[in-house]
């Protein structure tokens, strides 16, 4: 088997949320339960940080991984989906973990897709926790897939729990709430554990505080604090609500006995994509014309870099634009520049909403636009049709990013 022949493997025993949908998602931590029963228990044997939110936990976890990197701590970081590579949801000090590995994992424990029958988060999940615990690292950053209390991370007892903030995606699954929304994502609070929450808002202030409560868990608003000022390589002012958690969070970590100096935090913050690998975040790909990418999907991401895209200077904005099925248009639309042209495209996954169908929503609500077959045809005519003096965004959807990466 290799590398290939083992991800076809995977993608056609196990079901996967960002292919499928909904009907992927395991509603209970019993597989993973099982599996971690299966491998040892990987999940005690590392000190971890947990990382969940409905926005920006991505940014965060590379964030503190690249303070940790750059403090000297052997760093495992574990995130998804991935962009390019499968590799990428896996990492030790930035480094992804080996095809021979993800190889040899597969080939040893082929037994667990047929006993258990995981979802390939909850199998890749089980992976990672048990390359960290193998290369013996010194603290991992486990990114959360989606909500937190069901989710397959939450079977760590971390160092610290950090939530960044709370929006409405994935309704299907966690709520049509904040405070419902907010209640899965407070799942991830252990008895004992510090919690920061990066974003506060009135209507789940309650929930995590009590939560908080309820665990013994000393709670932190990282937006309620004043911070020292630090600088981030990550482009898009989104990121400064990003940085005060992550810095929030190692302020905490700090006070549990970790080695971290002002140093190594403002480094860390400054080098997170050399450090990380992380990719797009406000990924800009050409300067002329400017030309963005950027993963947002729902309507609290798509609300901040829209309204950084308005305010790019430039003769006319061009957006190539894809989403997946679930996704609620009528929520999203009117963040959308009105005089903008829009290339719209389907995300080349059976969950991507067919282009057609998106022109006629765009087409009953005005939006100047033309349909395309693929990501790549849609950015190809983008950027046919802008001078120099334009500006393009490439989003709407995690998957739409990753074809223009890859």
């Amino acid at each position: 088997m290799n590398y290939q022949e083992a991800l076809d493997y995977l993608y056609a025993q196990l079901p996967m949320f960002q292919r499928l949908g909904v009907k992927a998602f395991k509603a209970d931590l019993s597989n993973t339960l099982e599996l971690c029963k299966r491998l040892d228990h990987p999940e005690q044997k590392f000190k971890s940080i947990h990382v969940g939110g409905t926005n920006g936990k991505g940014s965060v976890s590379h964030m503190l991984a690249a303070i940790f990197q750059s403090a000297g701590y052997k760093t495992g970081l574990h995130t998804s989906p991935h962009l390019k590579d499968f590799r990428e949801r896996i990492r030790i000090n930035g480094i992804p973990i080996s095809e021979n590995d993800v190889i040899q994992f597969v080939e040893q424990h082929r037994d667990l897709l047929q006993d258990i029958q995981p979802s390939f988060f909850e199998y890749t999940v089980g992976m990672a926790f048990d390359y960290f615990a193998k290369e013996n690292v010194d603290i991992a950053i486990i990114e959360v897939g989606m909500g937190g209390r069901l989710d397959s991370t939450n079977v760590i007892t971390p160092e610290l729990s950090v939530i960044t903030n709370i929006g409405k995606d994935h309704t299907a699954v966690l709520g049509n709430t904040y405070a419902k929304i907010a209640t899965e994502k407070a799942g991830i609070i252990k008895e004992g554990v510090p919690v920061v929450i990066g974003q506060t808002h009135p209507e789940t202030v309650a929930v995590f505080n009590a939560k908080a409560l309820e665990n013994n868990s000393p709670i932190q608003f990282a937006d309620q604090l004043q911070l020292p000022n630090y600088e981030t390589d990550l482009l898009g002012s989104y990121q400064k609500h990003n940085m005060k958690t992550a810095v929030t969070a190692i302020n905490r970590l700090i006070e549990k006995g970790y080695a971290i100096s002002e140093a190594n935090i403002a480094h860390g913050l400054n080098h997170v994509q050399a450090l990380t690998g992380l990719m797009g975040r406000w990924q800009l790909l050409n300067k002329e014309p400017f030309t963005v990418a950027d993963t947002a999907h729902n309507v609290d991401g798509l609300s901040y870099t829209m309204k950084q895209f308005q305010q790019v200077s430039a003769k006319q904005l061009h957006i190539v634009f894809g989403v997946v099925n679930d996704k609620d248009l009528d929520e999203i639309l009117p963040l959308l520049p009105k005089d903008a042209i829009f290339y719209l495209c389907k995300p080349n996954v059976p969950r991507g909403l067919d282009e057609k169908i998106l022109k006629a929503i765009f087409d009953a609500n005005h939006l100047n636009n033309k349909t395309y077959p693929s990501v790549k045809q849609a950015l190809e005519n983008a950027q046919q049709a802008a001078t120099i003096d334009d500006a393009i965004y490439i989003g709407g959807s995690t998957f739409v990013v990753a074809e223009i990466l890859s």
